[in-house]
């Protein structure tokens, strides 16, 4: 099969590998798209640990059953669907309990680190166990559908949010700092609960106008405003309910606790540095909540309908649709963060 190999750090090939066999209780999916996340563009270079050479990347993906292993009775070549990122084991004590996004033998497609090397869905196609797939509603198409994986991150993280909520309702006010495709997801989300009052910080401008056309009520270009005393003004000098961080570095984890309520919520999704420092009395003084959120944990059916039903908007996300031959020169678009590009799919 042809497919997109990261063969040494920020160094790509696009050609023959062999074609993944499936074990007996997997599925062989042909992929018809998978998205370009922002984990693997910072992953390429060698930063994170999480893409070590050689590695055929990405995760967000969808397509058609080509095979199916011998135990595999729920299952046909030809249906249409998308799957886990995560490959859980199911038999762990997380597992057990649901909790299957923590995952004591957890996998993800497209991650090669000092544990494990798992080959993922920039290629023709890919194996996975048939306890990650979902079936796709017929009305979505391959390349929306290949985003559900950041909807249901973000679906995720919502509810971790709105569990630290009176009531476990949804909260009055929140701010979305990040307006990259996790945040933008997050914007969506945190609307369907209920919320009416979103802000979102970032630095990009034209990120910042694609917010307010899904779902933000406002917005602050955090490089040209001190974010924090701006959201204080916004809010009455209160703060808000809960914050959900999207980027992962010292500046905007700072943001997303200091512009918190007394007794807010902070859920902290983003992960690019390893380690930031901590406000500890500000954490302290005003009761604070801290949620760590990591990938998704069932969400994937409810995210589908969503989407399907336009509830939830991929499309307006979707920066380029392009053959997965490509990949290098659109991966290098991405590295240097050429404007207007948000989410890119590459079509196998």
């Amino acid at each position: 099969m042809k497919a997109l190999v990261l063969e040494d750090y920020k160094r790509f090939s696009y050609g023959e590998v062999p074609t993944p066999q499936p074990g007996k209780g997997d599925v062989l999916v042909a992929v018809k798209a998978c998205g370009i996340c922002g984990s693997d563009v910072h992953g390429m270079d060698g930063s994170t640990g999480r893409r070590r050479p050689p590695i055929i990347m990405g995760h967000e993906a969808s397509g058609v059953i080509a095979d199916v292993g011998k135990d595999v009775t729920a299952w046909k070549q030809g249906d249409r669907v998308t799957f886990d990122s995560t490959i859980y084991c199911g038999e762990c004590e997380f597992c057990r309990r649901g909790e299957i996004n923590l995952c004591q033998n957890r996998r993800v497609l497209g991650v090669s680190c000092e544990d494990y090397r798992q080959h993922g869905a920039f290629a023709e196609f890919v194996a996975v166990p048939q306890r990650v797939l979902y079936r796709l509603p017929e009305q979505l198409p391959f390349e929306q559908a290949a985003l559900v994986e950041p909807f249901a991150i973000a679906m995720h993280a919502v509810a971790r949010g709105a569990s630290g909520c009176p009531d476990a309702g949804a909260p009055s006010s929140a701010v979305v700092v990040g307006a990259g495709m996790i945040g933008l997801a997050i914007v969506q989300a945190v609307r369907q609960i209920g919320c009416s009052r979103i802000i979102v910080a970032d630095i990009a401008q034209e990120r910042l106008d694609l917010a307010l056309k899904i779902g933000a009520s406002d917005i602050i270009n955090s490089s040209k405003a001190d974010a924090a005393q701006r959201i204080l003004e916004m809010t009455g000098g209160h703060g808000v309910n809960v914050s959900f961080e999207a980027v992962g570095v010292a500046a905007t984890v700072d943001l997303a606790l200091r512009c918190l309520a007394r007794g807010g919520s902070a859920v902290l999704v983003g992960n690019v540095s390893p380690s930031t420092p901590f406000p500890l009395q500000l954490a302290v003084t005003r009761e604070l909540t801290i949620h760590g959120s990591c990938a998704s944990r069932g969400e994937y059916p409810a995210c589908l309908d969503l989407l399907a039903k336009g509830s939830l908007q991929a499309e307006p996300l979707i920066s380029a649709s392009r053959p997965l031959a490509e990949g290098a020169a659109w991966f290098d678009r991405l590295y240097r963060k050429e404007p207007g590009l948000m989410k890119v799919v590459l079509r196998p």
